[in-house]
């Protein structure tokens, strides 16, 4: 038997499936704990408490935290005089803990654990955990766990514990309590958001198994309420006590075992805010919620029909014994435990590093620019709701655009509660730990995604109330500050924008001018030409319907309009030498870095920007990316889209031109942030299956290799795992949306035999099955029109209720061309 497997331990001995399940044994590294909190946290979109031990503290290795969708504080920090806002790390509803009568408290580093086993079981959202501990007397005792964070209610958390005196009987005392003295420390390299974020923590008890704990945010005064119910389900009589402290409340409980007798105890809890809709009192509102849960098998049932459910509408199968099928099984799970529908009720956005921890403060960048292309063909009301977190702050990103003397609206780069600019002026270095100058904050292609996920929201779905209400103006004002930035001259008969950053952020100026922007940015320009006509066609569709225009008025002017097209056709575009879509005016002027030898000296170049940093060198002097910048417009757009955006700007394209325009980008990117993988296999998917394969498993992969050097102990990368599977779910079976046709043009790697996903299209159901032979396509019952399906050029209507299935003849040997 493998030394990390016990005989007694149910988890070693009923696993669940292994395609459901993500599991960890034995005793391992205390530097990879941060991630395994990570990667074990349980949540519903509007709560989620990470994976840490009921009986840990905050202490360096173990990281308890719970968070609440958009429930921010704002400290004062280094970058950020007048304050920085962050998510918030709220009570602490898990501790629950046991000794032996004059004992000492179960707790990391007190007795010596023989076993311990934990496992996420992804079908059924519930962390389970069996540990067999010996004290210092020799007694052994044996703790089995099972956690939820219900997705059926989105106020409630349960914890059962059974802990078993295999070889001691006596007296047993069991702490379960409410911790409200937690810091913000998930990050500490991000100290702006380290502190204590709560105060005014007051405590009380209900009925004899209930107490409750509340406490208000230092600056956006929040209220939060935590109430928690601990039940003994097994075993003979007890005796309880609580205890109130300055930041804390617990009960102790007392009870007498036998050798191998069953204790059960059962914590539920339900957290409130003085957000939540139709709640006055929140400690109220907690604690008659909490009189209505059941048993926690009752809550743990409901939990699991709301999971199943969800599995439905979220399956994407590549095969029980294909070694992605668990890692998809995994990015799916804990982008739905950020984004699950209970988020439609929230003034929510997508929060870069989900509800898994305090990396980037919790704030919002750009990352739902690739997230909504999953969610827009699963459940597109949970995209409109986030879109609404944008539109909610458009007055916010109007006032932005102003103070930097420009028209229209301006998001920031990174956004939280508020709507302002939450970038920092200064960070961190992570290489010498030196705080240096952030110029990330001039992303203002921000806005540039937020209008491409509108649109594309709009081609999926149809949705024209949403266009009407929302949708336009957030065209309209990106429109109208891009147009306000370009720049006539009439030498060229060409406008230029100058002094902005592109995806890249490895360059934010040039050479010996840094922080000052660069000009003519390839992805900025063709964006902007793509949103300038996507406003004009917006108004154009909402012309034809004069009963959905909004009341308010805005429309842009007739001399707005006509600025705008003379705009679109003549943004200049800057080439390399050879063709080659330069990603910045002066961009082939930039030395080429000695690759062969950064790696020599430092191996993984991911850090490259910040490693150049350390020896006095500057990356704006070298043709190097983090990420994907012109290659970006490759995931965006399709080959046919991208070179009628460039041929509408009066130059030359030929897609036969972009494979090498891949591979010299490519070749030229350390893929230093973790989207940087997911948009390169995209863009590697029609002109490199093979290095496609590698790019995406190596994306899959991210938050499970290497936790000791991961991030994720900071957060999921709610954009990375979207990404990633959006990649099986519209990259390899080639979906498309565009004129009112569902186009599919599938090519599934070699390393891929099959893929099977449902979606859904214009409200119908629509299930995909894919192989290297054949497409077969199947659309639920239902009393909806017929809707128009293209498969590489066989175009038929698919009723509902009906099946088609197309053969796939291998395609001819192609030109490296996208589609």
């Amino acid at each position: 038997m493998p030394p990390d497997v016990d005989p007694g331990c149910e988890l070693c001995s009923r696993p669940p499936p292994a395609g459901w399940v993500l599991a960890y044994r034995g005793d391992e590294a205390p530097g990879e704990e941060g991630t395994r909190e990570t990667m074990l946290t349980l949540g519903n979109g509007y709560l989620a408490s990470r994976g840490a031990d009921p009986e840990a503290s905050a202490d360096g290795v173990h990281y308890p935290g719970t968070y609440l969708a958009g429930f921010h504080n704002r400290l004062a920090g280094p970058g950020q005089p007048d304050g920085t806002e962050s998510i918030v790390n709220l009570p602490n509803w898990l501790p629950l803990t046991f000794r032996p009568a004059s004992g000492e408290w179960f707790a990391p580093g007190r007795g010596r654990r023989l076993h311990e086993h934990r496992m996420l079981d992804l079908r059924r959202g519930v962390y389970l955990r069996e540990v067999l501990v010996v004290d210092r007397d020799r007694r052994r005792t044996r703790v089995r766990q099972r956690r939820l964070v219900s997705m059926a209610n989105p106020h409630l958390a349960a914890l059962e514990t059974i802990i078993v005196a295999e070889n001691w009987s006596g007296r047993l005392e069991i702490r379960s309590g409410i911790d409200g003295g937690v810091l913000n420390a998930n990050a500490p390299a991000e100290a702006g958001s380290c502190g204590r974020h709560l105060a005014d923590v007051t405590t009380g008890g209900g009925d004899a198994e209930t107490i409750w704990l509340t406490a208000v945010t230092t600056s956006s005064r929040h209220q939060v309420a935590v109430a928690a119910r601990t039940r003994i389900t097994h075993g003979g009589g007890h005796r309880r006590q609580a205890a109130h402290g300055p930041a804390e409340v617990n009960q102790v409980i007392t009870v007498d075992v036998t050798p191998g007798e069953r204790i059960g105890v059962e914590k539920t809890v339900a957290i409130f805010s003085n957000r939540d809709r139709a709640v006055s009192e929140p400690v109220t509102a907690a604690c008659e919620d909490l009189g209505q849960a059941g048993p926690f098998d009752l809550v743990l049932a409901d939990h699991v029909a709301a999971w199943a459910r969800l599995w439905a509408r979220f399956r994407l199968d590549v095969g029980e014994q294909h070694a992605w099928q668990a890692p998809v099984r995994v990015q799916t799970f804990h982008l739905l435990q950020t984004l699950s529908p209970h988020v439609i009720d929230l003034d929510a956005g997508v929060p870069a590093r989900g509800l898994h921890g305090e990396g980037y403060h919790g704030h919002i960048f750009w990352d739902e620019l690739f997230v909504y292309p999953y969610l827009n063909l699963r459940m597109p009301e949970l995209t409109r709701a986030l879109l609404e977190y944008r539109h909610r702050r458009l007055t916010a990103a109007r006032r932005q655009a102003a103070a930097a003397g420009t028209a229209g609206a301006q998001f920031p780069w990174q956004s939280g509660e508020s709507g302002r600019d939450e970038s920092p002026a200064r960070s961190r270095s992570p290489v010498t730990g030196q705080w240096v100058d952030d110029y990330t904050g001039r992303q203002q292609h921000v806005n540039l995604a937020v209008a491409y996920c509108v649109w594309r929201y709009w081609e999926t779905t149809g949705d024209l109330s949403f266009l009407a209400a929302s949708g336009v103006e957030l065209l309209i004002e990106a429109a109208r500050f891009w147009a306000g930035l370009a720049t006539y001259d009439p030498a060229d008969d060409r406008y230029d924008i100058r002094g902005v950053l592109g995806p890249d952020e490895y360059h934010d100026g040039y050479p010996g001018r840094p922080g000052q922007g660069l000009d003519n940015c390839a992805y900025i320009n063709v964006m902007v030409a793509w949103v300038l006509g996507r406003a004009e066609e917006a108004c154009g569709i909402l012309a034809r319907h004069p009963g959905v225009r909004p009341w308010r008025e805005v429309d842009p002017t007739d001399e707005e309009r006509r600025r705008w097209a003379h705009i679109r056709r003549r943004l200049r575009l800057v080439f390399l030498d050879d063709g080659t879509l330069a990603q910045f005016e002066g961009y082939g002027d930039l030395a080429e870095l000695d690759w062969e030898r950064y790696r020599q000296r430092y191996g993984d170049l991911r850090l490259l920007a910040p490693l150049l940093q350390a020896e006095g060198d500057d990356a704006n002097r070298y043709k190097v990316s983090k990420q994907a910048d012109v290659l970006m417009l490759l995931y965006l757009f399709s080959a046919e889209e991208l070179a009628d955006l460039v041929r509408g700007l009066g130059y030359e394209f030929d897609p036969a031109r972009i494979p090498a325009t891949v591979d010299y980008y490519l070749s030229r990117t350390s893929h230093g942030s973790t989207l940087s993988r997911v948009a390169h296999a995209w863009v590697l998917a029609r002109t490199d299956r093979r290095r496609s394969f590698e790019m995406l498993v190596t994306a899959l992969g991210t938050d499970l290799a290497d936790p000791q050097h991961s991030s994720t102990r900071n957060g999921i990368h709610l954009g990375a795992s979207a990404g990633t599977l959006d990649i099986l779910q519209r990259c390899y079976t080639g979906l498309e949306i565009r004129g009112d046709l569902l186009r599919l043009n599938p090519q599934l790697p070699d390393g891929l035999a099959e893929l099977d996903c449902v979606i859904r299209y214009r409200n119908q159901l629509i299930s995909l099955h894919v192989d290297h032979e054949r497409l077969r396509i199947s659309a639920a019952p239902g009393a909806d029109q017929p809707v128009p399906v293209a498969v590489r050029g066989r175009s038929f209507p698919l009723a509902p209720g009906s099946t088609a299935t197309v053969e796939l003849p291998s395609p001819a040997p192609t030109s490296g061309t996208p589609t």
